[in-house]
């Protein structure tokens, strides 16, 4: 009889742990807009480089501890933080039909569709990029990091990642363009991005 007993309290053990959720093998992590930007640079009159920034980042990123293919990014622009340190330029930036019009598309999207470990501590990171309405879903992002976790003053769990691409411009409505005299272009067509994103785990 207490034989019996005692295999129906194992019994009942293993069906209680049995029952009760998985460790977790996510960490969220939230976008720190404070210390985020996102950085391009285009060429200018085919001679120099006109570079210009974005400070309103927003997002969450997932990290999946046990497979990193199931991490997952979205990243949020306020293109009415563009500044090139030029306010003339600036502001044609975010009112011209040809360049951000931010009152018509006040945002930049990346949404990710893939997540891939090239090599220890570099990702590749594809997805969908929306810039004035337009999609392109395979946008690949180079990434390093993320970083060794540290602890902030204020008790927060803090990391850093860096992620760049490029894209051509015109493939999303950015269309502003002048001929010079020897064929070349005053804007080029190719904008190089970079992102440095500082992060927060979300407890």
């Amino acid at each position: 009889m207490g034989h019996c007993i005692s295999r129906i309290a194992s019994f009942v053990t293993l069906a209680a742990v049995l029952s009760l959720p998985a460790a977790a093998a996510t960490t969220t992590w939230q976008i720190d807009p404070a210390h985020t930007s996102a950085n391009f640079s285009v060429r200018h009159l085919m001679i120099s480089t006109v570079r210009g920034e974005f400070k309103g980042v927003t997002g969450t990123i997932v990290w999946d501890d046990q497979d990193i293919t199931k991490s997952t990014v979205n990243v949020t622009i306020d293109t009415t933080t563009v500044t090139t340190g030029e306010p003339k330029r600036d502001n044609d930036l975010r009112t011209n039909p040809d360049f951000f019009d931010t009152a018509k598309y006040p945002t930049i999207t990346f949404k990710s569709s893939k997540v891939e470990q090239v090599a220890p501590g570099k990702l590749k990171v594809t997805g969908a990029l929306t810039i004035r309405d337009v999609t392109k879903n395979d946008v690949v992002l180079d990434v390093e990091g993320p970083s060794a976790s540290v602890k902030d003053p204020w008790g927060n769990t803090r990391s850093a990642v860096s992620a760049t691409t490029k894209i051509n411009r015109r493939e999303y409505g950015v269309v502003w363009d002048k001929k010079m005299d020897n064929g070349g272009v005053v804007v080029s067509d190719d904008v190089n991005i970079s992102i440095d994103l500082e992060m927060t785990k979300q407890k």
